[in-house]
């Protein structure tokens, strides 16, 4: 497959899109789904082509608006599915060194930075102890001028991060914590290859206590806590790991991403008392752990969750929907929070067809729940009369529905 033509080359020239984000997005993911396939096939022509379009980038997405953070995102996925592609690939030493120059020299004209998370995988893309250690020969020195600089203080270097990986993955730890002692500041973005390095020198309380210390106005305290749960769960101190870090390394998406990021990573712990665990730890926003209670089959807890404090009322009519058949008592239950936090103001840009469409799960569901529907009508009607000026339009919505 040496002749192979990739597709995606042509899709990705200077300034090949305008400023929306949406189609550079699908062609960064058309473009990785090619690599992936080819790489099934070829894994070095594959590793090749993940070079090329790693290249070909940021120069492509230049004048795309990424004020939204979704196209840093794509690239960044992108990243991930191709730093082992490229680090797997089985070529000789010659090649893989000039894919890292070219990947290096892409680095150096990322005006947007798109590219830079490469860095952090430096020593993997190198494959080897001896490229890495090439590669720390090379970058070393200028590391050490800038963070020596006096006349005007340390400067921005590039190539920072790509040697502090390359120094760890070259196994010169000892030499890794030494040149960390003249970083101008306790950066944890530098600092937490120094507590990688302690931990692989079998130091694990020392390096716990390293990340610890690098804790500070700024520093991203959860991910911090992810280094530190990680040395910890490595030790087989899987109890001391979850009390101590679980809860703020393992921050997801939306609250029910960050319970499956837990519950997966410690098997052994009752759901439940890991929602628990979640709850107490934002108390004042206890209905937010709705569908994580829901996802846990914890339904009496997900219920009396949103009876204390508001939950989206499009997730409560999704769920009285869902629930329907079987669960009807949590359905009908989910359905009248949903109606009871519309009429007390809450919920984004709710719309009269959101106050339908949760009106009308709670009277289908009711028969099922044993409940006659006169009596559902009264408790909503019990709720509209309570609605508050801003919120009129629910009772102006389900007067005709509630006479009928």
């Amino acid at each position: 497959m040496s002749d192979y033509t990739w597709k995606f080359s042509a899709r990705f020239r200077r300034n090949a899109f305008g400023w929306r984000s949406d189609k550079p997005i699908l062609r960064i993911k058309e473009a990785t789904s090619e690599i992936k396939q080819i790489a099934r096939k070829d894994p070095a022509l594959a590793a090749a082509g993940a070079v090329s379009l790693l290249e070909k980038l940021s120069p492509a997405l230049e004048a795309v608006d990424s004020s939204s953070g979704a196209i840093g995102s794509a690239v960044n996925r992108a990243i991930d599915t191709l730093v082992p592609i490229i680090a797997k690939a089985d070529v000789n030493q010659a090649t893989r060194q000039k894919w890292l120059e070219r990947l290096w020299d892409a680095i150096q004209n990322d005006g947007m930075s798109y590219i830079e998370g490469l860095g952090e995988s430096w020593g993997e893309l190198c494959a080897s102890t001896e490229m890495a250690s090439t590669w720390v020969d090379e970058l070393l020195p200028f590391v050490e001028q800038i963070w020596s600089s006096k006349d005007s203080g340390p400067g921005f270097y590039q190539g920072t991060t790509l040697c502090l990986s390359s120094l760890f993955a070259a196994g010169r730890h000892e030499e890794l914590l030494r040149l960390l002692e003249k970083a101008p500041h306790k950066w944890w973005h530098n600092r937490r290859w120094g507590a990688k390095a302690l931990a692989a020198m079998g130091k694990k309380a020392e390096a716990l206590r390293y990340a610890e210390d690098s804790r500070g106005l700024n520093e991203p305290d959860w991910q911090i806590s992810q280094d530190c749960e990680a040395i910890l769960l490595s030790s087989g101190m899987i109890d001391e790991a979850y009390t101590r870090y679980a809860l703020q390394a393992n921050q997801g998406t939306s609250n029910l991403a960050t319970f499956r990021a837990i519950a997966k990573k410690y098997p052994h712990k009752k759901s439940e008392d890991i929602l628990r665990d979640l709850i107490a730890s934002e108390p004042g926003v206890k209905g937010k752990w709705f569908a994580a209670a829901k996802e846990a089959g914890l339904y009496d807890l997900a219920i009396e969750l949103v009876a204390r404090s508001p939950a989206d009322p499009r997730t409560l009519t999704r769920a009285a929907k869902d629930y329907a058949v079987e669960r009807p008592q949590f359905a009908l239950d989910a359905g009248m929070a949903a109606l009871r936090w519309i009429s007390l103001g809450h919920g984004y840009e709710i719309t009269s067809l959101d106050v339908l469409d949760a009106y009308t799960a709670v009277i289908q569901v009711a028969a099922g729940a044993g409940m006659d529907e006169p009596r559902v009508r009264a408790q909503i009607q019990n709720l509209t009369s309570g609605c508050a000026p801003n919120n009129q339009f629910m009772k102006a919505m389900l007067a005709y529905k509630l006479l009928t």
